[in-house]
This record gives C-alpha cells, sequence and structure tokens, in this order.
C-alpha cells in the first residue's frame, strides 16, 4: 500500500474498520475537489454515496477509499498451505460458488482426520500479506464421506450423496471479493474451496469474473474432465480428440483435484486481484455463474475483466457481454482461448446451476434438433449448429498453445505509442520478458473487428508451440490487441496469451523469475483508460493490421 493511500484514508479508517459490504455505490461523475496525497500527486477526488466512501481517479484506475481501507487492515500469511502431513487427506466443495451477505453456505467435506476446522481468508494485498481472516469455524468432527458415484454415458462424477459438515453464514464482515476457505485436519492434513463474495447493489467501475465453468471444466477429481476420461468410448463416438471417454456433464458438487483445491486461481486469477486491490481500485466481484444468472449486472460497472484461460461461456453470460459492451462497458480479456467452448448449466440435487454440461460433438447433445441452436454445444461456439466464433468480439482468434516446459517468452511492442504503454519508456520492437505461454492469440485480419489495433506482436518459434493459424519462417505469433465498438464506444482488449496475470505475481511458486514492474505498469495503464467509462471517448482505435510484419503474421 503505498504512502499516498493511506494518507487519503486516515481519517476514514475507523469509521470503515467494521468491514463494509460491498464497494461505493457509483452514482455517475459528480463535483470535483483536488486532494493531494502523501507522494505529492494530485488527484481528482469524487464524492459517492455513502459519504463515508469515496472514488477518485488514481494512477491505476478509479480507487476507492473502502477498497483502501480494507486493505490497511490486519493481514496475514497463514492462507497458506504449508508443511506436509505425515498421512491422510482431506477435500471439500460449497453448494454454490458464489454468495452475498445473508446467505447460509453448505458445505460438504471428506477428511481421514478425526476433527477439522475451516478459515475464510479474504485475498488481496493487506500489506504484501495476500489475505485477511474474516471468519472460522468451530472444530468440526471429521469423516470419510462416500465414494462418489459416475453417471455411465455422460462420465459425470457427482459427490452429491456427501452429507453436509458445516454451514457459513455470510455476515456484513465479509467484504466482496475471492475467498479462499481453508480446511485444516487435525493431523496438519490441508486444502482450500473456492468461494466468491458478491454485493448485487454494487456499482464499483470494475467487475472482476471468476472462472468456475472453464475450472470446472478442467477438474479431473473422479477421473473425468471434458478432457480427460477412463474405460472405453461412451456414446459411441470414434477418434482420437476429443477424447470419447470423457464428460459430457461435469459437476460442481465434487471437489477442485488441483491447486490443493483451489484449482488454478492462484495463477490466472489472484496475480490480478491483488494488483488491483494493492492500488485501492474500485472493484466488485463475482464468478461467471453470477453472470448466467443475473446477466443484468454488466450494466452497473464500467469494465468486465475476464481472467486467464477463461475458456468456457454460457450463451446468457456471452449474450451480457455483447450487449454490455454495446451500451459503453469495456470488455478486457485478460487471458488467450477466452469464449471458445459453449456450455449451459442445469440443476443437480443440491441444487440449480451445479451441473455443466458440454457434450463438445452437437450430435450427442439431446437438444440438437429442438430449436435450441444457441444453446447446443458443440465443440466449440464457431461450430454447428452455433456457428457463432467470437472473434470479431474478443478481437483475436485462438490459435494454439505453447510447450508446458517451454520458458515463457517475451512480449514485443508493436505500436509504442498506444496509451497501453505510456510511462514505460518501451519502443516499437522492445520486448517484456516472461510474459508469453500456455494458449495464445491470434489476430484474423478476415474475422476482426475493421478497426482493430495491434499493439504487440510476439515471436513464438514452433519448435516450442503448436498452432493451425499458419507459420511464417519458422514461428507464429501471439497478438496483444484493443479496438473500440460502435455504437456505445467501449473498448476491448485482449492480452494474446493465458500468461498475462501469472506474470503478475509478486514472486512465482517455484521461486524463480519474480514480477516484471513494466508488465505492472501497462497494466496499471489499462485499468486506468477503461475504469473511467468508455474506452472509445478517450483513445479510439485506428486500425494497424496492414502493418503488421511479416504480412499477414
Amino acid at each position: 500500500m503505498t504512502v499516498g493511500v493511506a494518507v487519503i484514508v486516515a481519517a476514514a479508517t475507523v469509521a470503515i474498520t467494521q468491514v463494509v459490504s460491498g464497494s461505493p455505490q457509483r452514482p455517475g461523475r459528480q463535483a470535483k475537489a483536488t486532494v493531494t496525497t502523501g507522494r505529492g500527486v494530485r488527484k481528482q477526488h469524487r464524492t459517492s454515496t455513502p459519504a463515508k466512501t469515496s472514488v477518485f481517479l488514481g494512477s491505476y484506475g478509479e480507487e476507492s477509499s473502502a477498497v483502501i481501507a480494507q486493505n490497511l487492515l490486519p493481514g496475514t500469511t497463514t492462507w497458506k498451505i504449508s508443511g506436509t502431513p505425515a498421512t491422510g487427506s482431506i477435500a471439500g466443495f460449497a453448494n454454490t460458488t458464489y454468495a452475498s451477505t445473508g446467505q447460509q453456505v453448505v458445505f460438504y467435506v471428506s477428511t481421514t482426520a478425526p476433527q477439522f476446522q475451516a478459515v475464510a481468508y479474504r485475498m488481496g494485498y493487506y500489506q504484501g500479506k495476500g489475505g485477511r481472516q474474516v471468519w472460522s469455524s468451530a472444530e468440526v468432527p471429521g469423516k470419510v464421506q462416500p465414494a462418489c458415484p459416475l453417471t455411465p454415458g455422460i462420465n459425470m462424477v457427482s459427490c452429491d450423496n456427501w452429507t453436509p459438515s458445516f454451514t457459513m453464514t455470510v455476515t456484513t464482515a465479509f467484504m466482496q471479493g475471492d475467498y479462499l476457505i481453508k480446511l485444516t485436519g487435525s493431523g496438519n492434513q490441508q486444502s482450500y474451496v473456492l468461494l466468491t463474495i458478491w454485493d448485487p447493489s454494487s456499482t464499483a467501475a470494475y467487475l472482476v469474473m471468476s472462472r468456475s465453468l472453464t475450472e470446472e471444466g478442467w477438474n479431473t477429481y473422479g477421473g473425468y474432465s471434458y478432457y480427460q476420461g477412463r474405460g472405453p468410448c461412451t456414446l459411441g463416438q470414434t477418434g482420437s480428440y476429443p477424447p470419447c471417454n470423457r464428460a459430457r456433464v461435469v459437476s460442481f458438487d465434487r471437489p477442485m483435484a488441483t491447486g490443493q483445491g483451489a484449482s488454478d486461481f492462484l495463477g490466472n486469477e489472484y496475480p490480478l486481484v491483488r494488483l488491483m486491490e494493492e492500488h485501492g481500485l474500485d472493484v466488485a466481484y463475482c464468478t461467471d455463474i453470477t453472470v448466467d444468472e443475473h446477466p443484468t449486472v454488466l450494466a452497473h460497472h464500467r469494465v468486465l475483466l475476464s481472467l486467464g484461460h477463461d475458456e468456457t461461456w454460457t450463451t446468457t453470460e456471452r449474450q451480457a457481454a455483447q450487449t454490455a459492451l454495446a451500451h459503453g462497458m469495456n470488455l478486457a480479456f485478460m487471458g488467450a482461448a477466452p469464449m471458445v467452448r459453449h456450455s449451459r448449466l442445469q440443476a443437480s440435487p443440491l441444487g440449480p446451476d451445479r451441473e455443466e454440461v458440454d457434450y463438445r460433438n452437437s450430435n450427442e447433445d439431446p437438444l440438437n434438433g429442438t430449436g435450441h441452436t444457441a444453446t447446443v454445444t458443440g465443440n466449440t461456439f464457431a461450430t454447428p449448429p452455433t456457428n457463432d466464433p467470437p472473434t470479431a468480439l474478443v478481437g483475436g482468434e485462438y490459435s494454439g498453445y505453447m510447450d508446458p516446459k517451454a520458458a515463457p517468452l517475451p512480449l514485443v511492442v508493436h505500436q509504442a505509442t498506444s496509451w497501453l504503454f505510456k510511462g514505460t519508456g518501451l519502443k516499437s520492437g522492445t520486448s517484456v520478458s516472461g510474459v508469453i505461454a500456455s494458449d495464445i492469440q491470434h489476430v484474423d485480419p478476415t474475422s476482426s473487428p475493421s478497426n482493430l489495433e495491434v499493439l504487440a506482436h510476439s515471436p513464438v518459434p514452433l519448435t516450442e508451440a503448436y498452432t493451425n493459424q499458419g507459420s511464417w519462417s519458422g514461428k507464429t505469433y501471439a497478438d496483444t490487441t484493443y479496438y473500440t465498438q460502435t455504437p456505445g464506444n467501449g473498448g476491448v482488449f485482449q492480452s494474446g496469451t493465458v500468461n498475462w496475470i501469472n506474470a503478475l505475481n509478486p514472486c512465482l511458486a517455484n521461486g524463480g523469475t519474480c514480477a516484471n514492474a513494466t508488465l505492472q505498469k501497462i497494466t496499471g495503464n489499462l485499468l486506468w483508460l477503461f475504469g473511467q467509462g468508455p474506452a472509445g471517448n478517450l483513445e479510439p482505435s485506428s486500425s494497424n493490421v496492414s502493418g503488421v510484419t511479416p504480412p499477414g503474421s
């Protein structure tokens, strides 16, 4: 937390210490008053309701005194999983991916420990410690839950046969945000359950959307995901891809198999959350399921942040984003391959929208031929019968992936005069190390918006990557792009790589390369522009695709 930020809220901290629920209300631009922070930077200060919070434009974007004050509260590093138990295990899940004040969240836990405890941590900055303890349970009796049955044919593993272990009430102490619920057994067995707390009344500038659909689609708990299965082929499919023994429906009623229960939250989501909270940005939180169930939530915010590897969307979620963009909302796709795969939701025995459907083959989907074309799950949105590729919306096309063993490659600047690189000292052709990895995105001039700007054009040797989108002297390219939409003047940014958020990490989990301050500044420039409203009002885009070299790349 910077000195200037602390000065701004010193007088307000006492009033806000009883943690507020949700972000300050933002009814629109209001009268301005100039204030001076402790770092000597003059900022335009805008009051907003309620009176104890305020929102103002800072160096990284729209800041909120409520978020600043929240991150001045005591932090802790006990949210981290540490040590290895001699024996045993613990894993669990909640009956929802998101909740709001007053809601009771039910947790289902299976453990070999005689007893365990659950602690809820709000993830943020908190003086560099990264999390704050908000709630803890009493000691809970542990038990080994029954095996989770497999539904033949669709290969869905569901643990809806587990019995509840404990219930947590979301009180006003839970400020909206992303939470890790840490489960610790009496033998030091440890794991996480992910939960987002949202505020339906928030009008914060930024809306961070967690990727529940993608995470669950990759979840291999019980041996089955959309990309992996066991045993013989099902539903009669032949061929090598997608795997014929994969799941066609996946259930949220099971633990996450990876990330010690956190999936890839700590790499593909948390580094951006931490950066935004560190700078006190006016941020609200939701999940993609929130948007599917409450699509009008996007109308209350200025920026939707789609996080790393956000590949799976529902039709309702996509339509909500398109509508919001047409009305001036900015969209920031912070990872490659956004909106590639097409799913829908249905109820489970534990509640609504607890099962995610993606046959990845329209011929197998029971809705095929029923008239529900927009929700039939072919392999992608682009495949029949949907026939609706997201390239024109996103600004680029999924083009492949790098070898997971390959080191991240540099982001190479193409248009240094862009607002994205302001204050970095970068020139066209210079690079930012350690950014390009995992899935990559590429410009397709035949289907991209006519006013698309390529901001970075980063070479990827085909010795380290797979692509079916072309080759130029043994290379393909990861493209970072921007365009503005008419009507509405909303801006759309796409990073070109899944690894963008992970590269913001203060220190990577393997103890190797630490964050590149230049990439943090670039991200700050994005948040600064997008947080002020329709980006086209300040920085309308103009096509430069014809100037990208080699031609066609």
